[in-house]
């Protein structure tokens, strides 16, 4: 027996062992056959997408690139290479209703990559289709930007095992649906890093990845447009080197150096490496930083368009090599900049496959605080439409710190000053606001622009942490209430709900992160702790516990989310106006008929206009997560604190 096959099942694809797979591939047609079938495909998307970036320089560039793609699929293993045939035939298989995310740290989750393998079945149980083990990639040693400061891309962090066990814990994933989603740095190495040791060294093809500058001149010209990310820790965006003579480009801190894209060799690089993790069997990338990734002066290096060319490329290079992978843009910035991540104008739908929905993140704690879904309405109302072939990636949080992207204009509109409600959600999240139900702590405070971001786990920033020291019953069904309307937000929306890890069991804060040296300089490890597993053993022990209602509620709600059509990501949700600024209403439209679905962001009940309904429904429809027929002859209904309802056509009433 050897090699596999793919098969459709709980709307993903899974991994079953099958005889004589290289016989099957050869009916597929040989190597070299599908190489042209894919070069002449994607080969006017890249070249055109390199000429306006390297200009003169595209010629040999295409010819390094198809050298390149031609190695990798020539090496790519014959289970993968069956994934590329399926993907192909299904393109939409990151879109399935069926597709649960679930983001963790490899150390905090499981020890070491070897200690996954032992824990997969919980995370198919559980529902999860996508696996994202946060920083891999062999980082320096001592700080490292919490793994973003990649040493080297070739080999895994020492401590969690080696590229071969990555390997065999994707074909585990494989084996039981599930896709390894790995995260790629594109704006910068560490400074340990091979090409900087031998810039350092004095090799010019080397320097040539960095921007290195004599003096202050150019940097000072640069520093004029340019924001500080981290300006607690690592103010300003150029370190000097020594060994270099020269200052060098560092956006994030000084041990992160920024390479240089346009240098065509740098994009060599990273299409190599990418390849490489692609045959390892890494199906999604996420990529870094990506926004970063072109400097032009009098900008702030920020969203360029060379920088939607080089993922265009990268992209159809790719499609070439190992099309079962997809990309995933990191590119936490406003509305109108990441739609771009997806492609528009020429570049429409050509670029990143999946984009995190960082404004329905920001918004939903916002509007949880205010118990108001104006600002929420207005700003998602006009945020600009993805192409039907992208999907969201929507979350309550992640691993990173929840910074206030509320737009000045936006609230303005609905007639609140930007600047007074970001401070009010930094008072509120940390508990500094009269009667806050939130734990949360005060990350990159900006003196300047009075911008204080927050850290702190779902649970905590709900309420949970409080409620349970109280032990109040009535607050504690509150934060429960919370965690569980937020969760059925992301489900619902549209996408690829991200579950981060310790969520699902309602973890608290971790206040012991400072005992760590490594990481008593950020507090964004409260949020970040090791996974309970003792939690998960005790569940069924203790159903009516917080951390139990919890996980059994997120589990109905996938499983309800798996069965229904309406929730492929290749629709749109649009926000409605119930008139009632608590409730959160939102409308997919599908061919077998619509889903609307109402959130209670308040811990009151409100009451509904059942007209709502029976507009698109007639006299009665189903409501899902209760699996009911309801009857939609009263004048109104309501909704209790925090609920949630989804409803569709009752059966012989569809479209």
């Amino acid at each position: 027996m050897g090699g596999g096959v793919i098969f459709s099942g709980r709307n993903y694809f899974c991994h079953v062992t099958t005889p004589n797979l290289p016989a099957m591939l050869t009916a597929m047609g040989d190597i070299d056959d599908v190489l042209e079938l894919r070069w002449n495909r994607y080969a006017d998307e890249l070249a055109t997408a390199l000429r306006n970036v390297y200009g003169d320089k595209t010629d040999a560039l295409v010819e390094r690139v198809r050298a390149i793609v031609t190695k990798t699929l020539e090496s790519r293993p014959a289970d993968l290479r069956r994934i590329d045939e399926a993907r192909l035939l299904r393109p939409d298989w990151l879109q399935q209703p069926g597709m649960t995310g679930y983001v963790c740290y490899t150390d905090r989750f499981a020890g070491t990559l070897n200690g996954i393998l032992g824990h997969l079945d919980y995370l198919r149980d559980l529902g999860v289709t996508y696996l994202h083990l946060m920083p891999l990639l062999q980082p320096r040693e001592g700080a490292n930007d919490g793994g973003y400061a990649v040493a080297d891309y070739r080999s895994i962090r020492s401590d969690l095992g080696t590229i071969d066990d990555l390997a065999d814990v994707a074909k585990g994933l494989r084996e039981r649906g599930i896709s390894l989603v790995v995260d790629l740095v594109l704006n910068h190495v560490a400074k340990e890093h091979e090409w900087a040791r031998r810039a350092r060294a004095g090799e010019q093809k080397y320097r040539d990845y960095f921007m290195i500058y004599p003096d202050r001149t150019v940097p000072d010209q640069y520093e004029q447009t340019l924001p500080e990310v981290f300006p607690d820790f690592a103010p300003g965006n150029f370190t000097w080197d020594e060994e270099l003579s020269g200052w060098v480009w560092t956006t994030f801190n000084d041990y992160q150096w920024d390479v240089n894209w346009a240098n065509p060799d740098v994009f060599c690089e990273y299409l190599e490496i990418i390849c490489n993790l692609a045959n390892h069997g890494v199906e999604v990338l996420r990529l870094d930083a990506i926004a970063f990734i072109w400097k032009q002066m009098g900008t702030d290096c920020q969203n360029e368009p060379p920088v939607h060319e080089l993922a265009e490329a990268l992209r159809a290079a790719v499609r070439i090599a190992a099309p079962a992978v997809v990309f995933k843009a990191e590119a936490i910035v406003g509305p109108r900049d990441l739609i771009a991540y997806f492609g528009q104008g020429r570049h429409y739908g050509k670029l990143s496959d999946l984009a995190y929905h960082n404004s329905l993140m920001a918004q939903l704690w916002s509007a949880l605080a205010s118990r108001d879904v104006t600002l929420l309405r207005y700003a998602l109302e006009r945020f600009p439409a993805k192409p039907p072939t992208a999907t969201w990636g929507t979350y309550v949080r992640c691993h990173d710190d929840i910074g206030w992207a509320v737009d000045d204009r936006d609230a303005a509109a609905v007639g609140i000053n930007g600047a007074e409600h970001r401070r009010f959600l930094s008072d509120f999240y940390s508990g500094e606001f009269p009667k806050s139900f939130a734990r949360g702590l005060v990350f990159q405070a900006n003196p300047a622009t009075g911008d204080r971001r927050i850290s702190g786990t779902l649970a905590s920033l709900a309420g949970l942490e409080t409620a349970l020291e109280s032990k109040d019953r009535e607050a504690i069904d509150l934060a429960v209430g919370r965690i569980n309307m937020l969760h059925a937000v992301i489900c619902g929306f549209g996408g690829v709900p991200l579950i981060y890890m310790g969520d699902e069991l309602a973890m608290l804060n971790d206040y012991h992160y400072g005992d760590d040296p490594a990481h008593a300089e950020d507090n964004r490890w409260v949020h970040r702790p090791v996974m309970d597993w003792d939690a998960v053993a005790a569940l069924a022990e203790n159903p009516d516990s917080a951390q139990a209602r919890v996980n059994a509620w997120l589990r109905h709600v996938l499983d309800v989310r798996r069965a229904t059509p309406q929730l492929h990501a290749g629709y749109e949700s649009r926000i409605l106006d119930v008139g009632d600024h608590r409730v959160l209403a939102i409308r997919r439209d599908h061919p077998i008929g619509p889903m609307y679905q109402l959130y209670n962001l308040s811990e009151h009940r409100v009451s509904i206009p059942m007209g709502l309904l029976r507009t698109p429904y007639g006299s009665s429809a189903k409501e899902l997560l209760d699996d009911v027929t309801w009857d939609l002859g009263p004048a109104d209904f309501s909704l209790d604190p925090y609920q949630v309802r989804w409803f569709v056509a009752a059966e012989g009433q569809e479209e």
